[in-house]
């Protein structure tokens, strides 16, 4: 559906967090992109938001109110234990959003951030990499067109030490792989299958979760997920087996910035055309925080969980 939108010739955007993912990744793409201009960053604590609008060679925004006012379009940098408030806040002042995966950590804050966009009638977008790749993307558009009879993703890395002091303040600590990178393999793998209709889960080594899902389609699949793999057993998978045979989709090729271009490429044309309907839409991070919500009960209860 499109709608009505106002002239936007350049999205003006600004930056709320102050992390590596503010100062690495989004704050040069906006600096360098064609369609959208950084207007300034502001963050919770005023001398990080200072620092880093420095390095960014922008302005730093002790008021949100007050940059909220100056731009068009807000990219969120920040953990979801933040993001849900700031979010809606954001949505509810009219600005088109580039938000963090996970959108939320549960579902009933998810709905929120929906209904905020809705309400407001903005664009909104989940930086869930794989869906802005261009390589990958192209990947699951095409692979979500073929019948598949099941599928495996595996999303590991090397981040801590299985046996590392968890930190309470962090909420990757706290909450782990499942929803650290698990966002990432199911906005593959409910991309390619299908929603899920049912998880079950059970724990591995360090924080490793292993997920077993049924889909809409009548496919099934499984995940591996884990921040605390030997450094060597690093990867970042999906492959879906059915009568098209066995299909991996692509290692990435492109970098998290050139992701990120791609996201706000797409922003910036939402946002000019009133279009509303994207591969990595808020209807995609609605069902992925239902279904790792899902995964968290299925861990805690040790029985399937169905989803609706």
């Amino acid at each position: 559906m499109h709608r009505r939108t106002k002239e936007i010739i350049v999205l003006k955007v600004g930056i709320i967090g102050t992390g590596f993912w503010a100062t690495e990744t989004h704050a040069p793409v906006l600096g360098a992109h064609p369609d959208a201009r950084l207007v300034g960053i502001w963050g919770r604590r005023p001398q990080a938001a200072e620092r880093a609008a420095v390095e960014a060679g922008t302005r730093a925004f002790v008021d949100l109110d007050e940059m909220l006012g100056e731009v068009d379009a807000v990219v969120l940098t920040v953990p979801p234990t933040a993001q849900v408030d700031l979010a809606v806040r954001c949505a509810e002042a009219g600005k088109h959003l580039l938000l963090e995966k996970p959108l939320a950590l549960d579902p009933n804050d998810s709905a929120r951030i929906v209904r905020a966009v809705t309400d407001a009638d903005v664009a909104a977008l989940v930086f869930f990499t794989s869906r802005h790749r261009p390589e990958q993307s192209a990947w699951i558009q095409a692979a979500a067109q073929r019948p598949w009879f099941t599928a495996h993703a595996c999303w590991t890395a090397s981040l801590f030490p299985p046996d590392q002091i968890r930190d309470p303040a962090n909420w990757r600590h706290t909450h782990g792989a499942l929803w650290d990178v698990g966002p990432h393999a199911l906005s593959v793998a409910l991309g390619v299958l299908g929603p899920a209709t049912s998880v079950t889960a059970a724990s591995g080594p360090g924080d490793t979760v292993h997920l077993a899902l049924q889909h809409t389609t009548g496919a099934s699949s499984t995940a591996t997920l884990s921040l605390t793999a030997p450094e060597r057993a690093g990867q970042s998978q999906f492959t879906a087996y059915g009568e098209a045979g066995i299909l991996t989709m692509p290692i990435p090729l492109s970098t998290p910035q050139e992701a990120a271009h791609h996201a706000i490429s797409d922003l910036a044309r939402m946002a000019r055309t009133g279009e509303r309907e994207h591969g990595a839409d808020l209807r995609l991070g609605a069902r992925v925080t239902a279904t790792l919500h899902a995964a968290s009960a299925a861990l805690r209860t040790g029985s399937t969980v169905a989803l609706d």
